[in-house]
């Protein structure tokens, strides 16, 4: 998630080579841990408010400390 569309160039990288390595990597992980292939959906969403959201911080895991 991102907070301006002026973001996703930096998210998705030159022809999209970022988010295709991010989805990659994260791929062999779960494949690895799950032992079995492992097909995943990668979307680049853009929520302006999406940093002082208290939900997405825990479904991410991570603290919320504002």
């Amino acid at each position: 998630m991102i907070g301006r569309d002026s973001q996703k160039p930096i998210v998705l990288g030159k022809r999209g080579a970022r988010i295709k390595a991010i989805g990659e990597a994260a791929r062999a992980e779960l494949a690895e841990l799950l032992g079995v292939k492992v097909h995943l959906f990668i979307h680049v969403k853009v929520d302006e408010k999406w940093a002082d959201s208290r939900e997405i911080y825990e479904e991410i895991g991570l603290e919320w400390t504002k």
